[in-house]
């Protein structure tokens, strides 16, 4: 025997979850509200489903079950429709999950960055920002509103949002340096900064550098 043919075959990397038998075998369930009653078969998966969004919001899986026949009264098949409301639920939270992730992940680049950096939002609006972009707001703009009202601080770019994703789509998003100007009351402070897309799944947001504060 060959070493090639003695060779185990290796090993794929799963693209799913593993499935476990249970998850298909269906289960038959009474589910009560509002003094109507309706027998439902479904596969356990999409009970444990219900379970979760219902515990999550705070209610019963009947009310969930009801709030779905009466949202979808043409669709003949309820448990289609039930199947359907789980899959929607579980992925928006999915989105949702991956948004906080997200913004965890934009804090902690922005906590290790020495110089002062800020996350941009497409309407011009600071979300996050690091401790040394604070110090650089309370040095140049001592009039600047507290973190509490930093809504109020004024940001303008020399280039438009817009025109900065659409540098970064077409150049590999090789950063993109531009000027800008903070403003606090009567105050200014001019500088330049460089800009790259945050790692975020959506909305699009920037991620700012100042490079000469």
């Amino acid at each position: 025997m060959s070493d090639s043919a003695a060779r185990p075959e290796p090993q794929r990397e799963r693209l799913l979850p593993w499935l476990a038998a249970e998850d298909f075998g269906p289960e038959f369930r009474v589910v009560a509200r509002g003094g109507v009653r309706r027998g439902i078969r479904l596969e356990r998966a999409f009970w444990a489903s219900l379970k979760q969004m219902a515990e999550s919001r705070k209610c019963t899986i009947g009310m969930l079950v009801e709030e779905i026949a009466e949202t979808h009264p043409d669709q003949g098949n309820l448990t289609s429709a039930i199947r359907v409301a789980c899959m929607r639920g579980l992925a928006e939270e999915s989105m949702e999950l991956r948004k906080l992730a997200s913004i965890r992940t934009i804090n902690a680049i922005l906590v290790a960055c020495p110089s002062p950096a800020f996350a941009l939002a497409s309407s011009k609006k600071i979300l996050a920002f690091n401790t040394a972009f604070q110090q650089l707001v309370r040095r140049q703009l001592p009039n600047a509103p507290s973190d509490d009202g930093r809504q109020d601080l004024k940001l303008a770019l020399d280039l438009n949002v817009i025109d900065i994703f659409a540098r970064l789509d077409a150049n590999s998003e090789t950063p993109v340096t531009t000027g800008f100007v903070i403003g606090a009351g009567e105050r200014r402070y001019r500088g330049q900064l460089s800009a790259v897309r945050a790692p975020v799944a959506e909305p699009e947001l920037l991620m700012a550098f100042v490079f000469n504060g």
